[in-house]
């Protein structure tokens, strides 16, 4: 994918809210539905925009309100589903997530997740999730949790000497990219006999270009370009060689700040970077940055996603920030 993009251009900053519908500052994860209905985690529970209206599900009892970390949306045998991760467990509803919505919680009591106190999820090709805990990685593949088969090499304790701060499946799904805290990036995948395997570890593949272990963000490419954001800089790397093709961003060229907290491509191929100094956009000729006088509503960008529209979505500490055509809207109560 190499050719130009179109640098990223604001012709103007337009103000929303949310419809007084709820009250919120702090957005921080972000899923997409079929019918492009944006699911947001905020400080005010689980929200909901279809572009028109913004709803507010907080009805349902079966849902842990505590802790909710992130959220992802699967298309399964069941029907629309969201999954939840919790600190209580991983939990999956159905759509519309209303009071009389269906929903189950995984925990240690019930299932074989390695632990109930669960801090991400991603689901993959074909309703393979994948849920990051304090005590590893577990897999949910169609109705039967995957076993565990990569101890020797990633063993409990190193979780939580080094807890999971992102993760992101290859293209076909079944390979996850799993980020951590002070250990690098692990790869793990689903192997012939339903069990988690792990694959070699970033940092024992010779000469590495991560410029830090302490990783915040992951974003994979549909061709399978790995982008890390790490405490510094944000890394690309092409291809599966895990020695070759590995470039380093970081603000000696360009860069807004070191620590990047959020990485996504959006439908031109222009990378977005988000830090808690703000934003950077990479065209793949050069990096343009933006801040809250440019039109964002917050520096701090705690996510960046974007929709089935092509809409790019920032969650903030101060309320939520879109990009499309040029127009930056923010949505602030």
């Amino acid at each position: 994918s190499s050719g130009t993009r179109p640098a990223l251009k604001v012709l103007s900053v337009e103000e929303a809210g949310f419809d007084g519908v709820f009250k919120a500052k702090k957005f921080y994860a972000l899923t997409v539905d079929t019918e492009n209905r944006r699911w947001l985690l905020c400080d005010a529970g689980i929200v909901s925009f279809d572009g028109n209206k913004w709803s507010i599900h907080n009805q349902n009892r079966k849902i842990s309100d505590s802790e909710l970390k992130d959220v992802a949306y699967d298309y399964s045998d069941f029907g629309d589903e969201l999954w939840f991760a919790t600190s209580t467990g991983a939990t999956v509803a159905s759509i519309p997530i209303d009071a009389r919505s269906g929903a189950t919680t995984y925990y240690s009591g019930n299932s074989p997740i390695s632990s109930e106190n669960v801090a991400s999820v991603v689901v993959g090709h074909g309703s393979l999730r994948w849920f990051g805990t304090d005590k590893g990685i577990s897999a949910f593949y169609k109705d039967k949790w995957l076993t565990s088969a990569y101890q020797r090499k990633y063993p409990e304790y190193m979780f939580a000497d080094f807890p999971i701060t992102a993760m992101a499946t290859s293209p076909d799904g079944d390979s996850l990219y799993v980020g951590t805290m002070g250990a690098g990036v692990t790869r793990v995948f689903r192997n012939d006999v339903d069990a988690i395997s792990g694959a070699s570890e970033y940092a024992q593949w010779g000469p590495i270009e991560l410029p830090s272990d302490t990783i915040y963000s992951i974003w994979i490419t549909r061709n399978g370009t790995q982008w890390f954001g790490t405490a510094a800089g944000a890394a690309r790397h092409v291809g599966y060689n895990t020695i070759d093709d590995w470039t380093v961003f970081n603000k000696e060229n360009g860069l807004i700040d070191n620590k990047v907290r959020a990485i996504a491509a959006d439908y031109y191929g222009r990378v977005w970077f988000g830090t808690e100094k703000g934003l950077s956009v990479y065209d793949h000729v050069s990096m343009s940055s933006f801040t809250e006088e440019d039109g964002l509503t917050s520096n701090n960008i705690l996510f960046i996603s974007v929709d089935h529209e092509g809409l790019v979505w920032l969650g903030t500490d101060k309320g939520l920030t879109s990009y499309s055509n040029g127009v930056f809207t923010k949505y602030t109560d």
